[in-house]
């Protein structure tokens, strides 16, 4: 299986990026604004991966989505120009600085009718949500000692054949790493480990960015 793998060196990187489709005015200045934060812009979308999440929220059809941890809102605005017609977003965010960037670029890219950006604990947030299944799509994207609570919490509000896709699942490479023992490389361990095993889904995980999960409600 080894030779099916392309290990990513910076030029072939840029060669991938050059053949997405370039990202608009919006998302390129929000991108660069946060690039502007310091080592933070590190925790933003990559360009392929809001890519992929449009594409992803379109291809299900989904309506009703969420988000936990929205940062500065580039992958907001990927999944809610995603949602179909009248589609709605709930974005999880504890910080107010980063809320306030993310409020702008939202409002620049129109999508202010489509995207509720709460303010809160996530899990608060989510716990508020009805207990039924009528979420269609979720993004986990946050604190990592949450992420196993956060799934938790969506999974039974998840629609059958509905989606979450989990980040960081590779975490600059420090799941594999012996020595790391620190917290949040545990719990991300542990859940990649269960969701292998999970009867409720279907997973995949992909090398995007920083490690993916696909997580299909059956």
């Amino acid at each position: 299986m080894h030779d099916k793998f392309t290990s990513l060196t910076p030029e072939l990187y840029a060669y991938l990026v050059a053949h997405n489709r370039e990202p608009d005015a919006v998302l390129r200045e929000l991108a660069a604004e946060t690039m502007a934060l310091g080592s933070m812009g590190s925790w933003q979308c990559a360009v392929e991966q809001g890519a992929l999440l449009t594409m992803l929220v379109r291809l299900i059809g989904a309506r009703r989505a969420v988000e936990v941890g929205t940062f500065t809102g580039y992958g907001a605005i990927s999944i809610a120009r995603g949602l179909a017609a009248g589609g709605r977003l709930l974005c999880c965010e504890t910080e107010e600085r980063y809320a306030a960037i993310a409020r702008r670029y939202i409002a620049r890219a129109r999508l202010e009718e489509t995207i509720t950006l709460q303010i809160a604990p996530a899990l608060d947030s989510l716990r508020a949500l009805p207990a039924t299944a009528e979420i269609d799509f979720a993004f986990i994207d946050a604190d990592k000692k949450h992420y196993r609570f956060y799934y938790e919490e969506l999974l039974p509000r998840l629609r059958p054949n509905g989606l979450i896709v989990i980040d960081n699942v590779l975490w600059r490479r420090r799941v594999i790493d012996p020595d790391d023992t620190h917290k949040s490389t545990r719990v991300i361990r542990k859940l990649n480990d269960l969701l292998v095993k999970d009867e409720r889904v279907d997973v995949v995980m992909l090398a995007v960015a920083d490690g993916i999960t696909l997580v299909r409600k059956r």
